[in-house]
């Protein structure tokens, strides 16, 4: 099956026909009645043959309740919800993609397909949804929110994750179209049907400034606006940039802490780029993601285990991506592989090597991936277990060790007794920053909450940003559990425990006892009124406030 293919199966299934909605509500009974719900659906084939999904379930389900023809039952909508994992961090995570566009490095390892951006394939998950929508940044913004909303999951407070290679190589005036049209679509009304989708080269009247203060309290908040680059684009004039377009998080492709390996693979930049980049980027208060890439050309399981070490001398990022590298026919590293210069680790080494380093990984950072979204036909030779995070908790199972980063400590949808929680504050050094990882913390070691406040030192880089002259930076707040609607209230929510609050005055006085009197918060457009409203003035790129002694 051809990609064409692929996309009309997709649009097909994706399609709720009056025979589905008939199946639907005879299926919505018996979970209704009681019936597990993958029973319930099993009992049902859709015509045409298989089985209808969550996602048909729950679209099914609002029509219904829309209609008048069945009572709205939240708890219902619970039980059917479509992986609620999605936004048990808190937030709900948008993923859009930019246009294909050259890109400045030469990796051998990366894929190339003119129809995307460079590192990207056509099949790949998110990447086929930017292709759907010829990567019209308002149409991908705008038709995940709804099919979010078709799943259950509240869309009022949304991360956008914004891929495409290297966004620092694409002209600034279409860098800034592209968020603009983003904070467009998220200031949007949107109906539960699919909405009308304005064309690509259309915009609403007026500049980005102007739709970030519309987003400020709009229906769809952004709360976090990510952008992924090289560390070799990194500098004060770029920070300065990406925080006017509201960027409060940047991925980097470190892949590798050996220049050796870095060279051999043709990455284009140093090791000593990687840690200048780190270092202005903590210095701007930005939260900061490695890419980090085993099994690169002239690397060993052995070699890995001391690169990775490296990850926490002085570089220390609050997130990680673990992308072992895959062999795919439209690499260059393939040409290497058929001259017998490289080998793919097996499944088994790679299992073993990430479950070596997966417990020494500090409690600050937070794995966000240990595995690329590429579907296994792309891959030649190697491991093609999508799988692999799994596979690697087993095997740490089987040995009698865990990992205690972010990711693995979250309490999810898990009651929070705030009476119960011990305040942490785990402080780790840079070389340019002292840091704190100031936490809630539950009796069974579960993470409610976290803020993340840096000290700069004399040997911190220059922003040249004034609104950070002689300020302690909150990088960071987080509160987990499910992500609720903004004002709403579940028993036992950690959202609703006001621990966001008690993390902000437990800041405050550790900056005051180091000798701060500023303090400046890197806030996303859309958490601006929440730190408003609690002491914080606008500055020119941050919101700031003075410490009194």
């Amino acid at each position: 099956m051809n990609l064409n293919e692929r996309q009309e199966l997709w649009r097909a299934r994706q399609a709720l026909t009056p025979e589905k909605l008939e199946l639907a509500r005879r299926v919505l009974e018996e979970i209704r009645a009681g019936r597990e719900v993958m029973k319930a659906l099993r009992t049902h084939p859709a015509p045409g043959g298989g089985y209808l999904g969550k996602a048909m379930l729950v679209a099914a389900y609002q029509q219904m309740v829309e209609a008048d023809l069945i009572e709205e039952d939240a708890a219902l909508l619970e039980r059917i919800r479509m992986k609620p994992v999605r936004t048990l961090s808190g937030v709900t995570t948008v993923t859009v993609l930019t246009k294909p566009y050259p890109c400045p490095g030469k990796c051998i390892f990366c894929p190339t397909d003119v129809r995307m951006p460079k590192s990207y394939l056509p099949d790949e998950p998110g990447a086929m949804r930017g292709l759907e929508h010829d990567f019209d940044p308002y149409a991908q913004v705008a038709s995940r929110i709804v099919s979010l909303e078709a799943l259950g999951h509240p869309t009022d407070k949304i991360e956008l994750l914004i891929l495409g290679g290297t966004w620092s190589s694409y002209r600034r005036d279409y860098q800034e179209w592209f968020v603009q049209r983003c904070f467009d679509a998220m200031n949007t009304p949107l109906p539960s049907a699919f909405p009308h989708l304005a064309p690509k080269n259309e915009g609403i009247d007026g500049s980005l400034t102007e739709a970030q203060i519309l987003n400020e309290t709009a229906l769809h908040r952004n709360v976090g606006l990510v952008i992924e680059t090289r560390p070799d684009e990194i500098t004060p004039d770029e920070l300065r940039w990406l925080r006017h377009l509201g960027v409060t998080k940047v991925q980097m492709g470190a892949q590798s802490l050996d220049d050796r390996i870095l060279e051999l693979n043709q990455r284009g930049h140093d090791v000593e780029s990687t840690r200048k980049a780190v270092a202005l980027l903590r210095a701007a208060g930005f939260k900061v993601v490695l890419h980090w890439m085993p099994n690169l050309l002239g690397a060993t399981p052995a070699s890995d285990r001391a690169d990775f070490a490296r990850l926490w001398d002085g570089f220390c990022p609050d997130e990680i991506k673990i992308y072992p590298n895959q062999l795919l026919a439209n690499a260059e590293l393939y040409e290497y592989w058929q001259r017998g210069e490289f080998k793919p680790y097996t499944m088994q080494e790679l299992i073993d090597l990430i479950a070596d380093i997966k417990p020494t990984i500090p409690r600050y950072c937070r794995v966000n991936r240990v595995i690329r979204d590429i579907p296994s036909t792309n891959v030649v030779e190697g491991n093609r277990r999508t799988s692999l995070r799994q596979d690697i908790h087993d095997e740490m199972k089987r040995r009698g060790t865990h990992c205690e980063c972010v990711r693995c400590r979250e309490v999810r949808g898990k009651p929070v007794s705030a009476g119960q929680l011990r305040l942490d504050d785990l402080i780790y050094q840079t070389g340019t920053a002292e840091e704190h990882f100031i936490s809630f913390v539950t009796p069974d070691d579960g993470l409610a909450g976290f803020i993340r406040l840096s000290l700069p030192n004399a040997d911190s880089p220059q922003t040249g940003l004034r609104d950070l002259d002689g300020a302690a930076l909150i990088r960071e707040v987080h509160v987990y559990g499910q992500s609720l609607a903004v004002g709403a209230e579940q028993t036992g929510a950690a959202q609703h425990a006001g621990l966001g609050t008690r993390l902000l005055r437990e800041a405050d006085s550790v900056a005051q006892a180091r000798g701060y009197r500023r303090m400046a918060v890197i806030a996303a457009v859309g958490t601006r009124q929440y730190y408003l409203e609690r002491g914080f003035e606008r500055g020119e790129l941050y919101l700031v406030k003075s410490l009194q002694p």
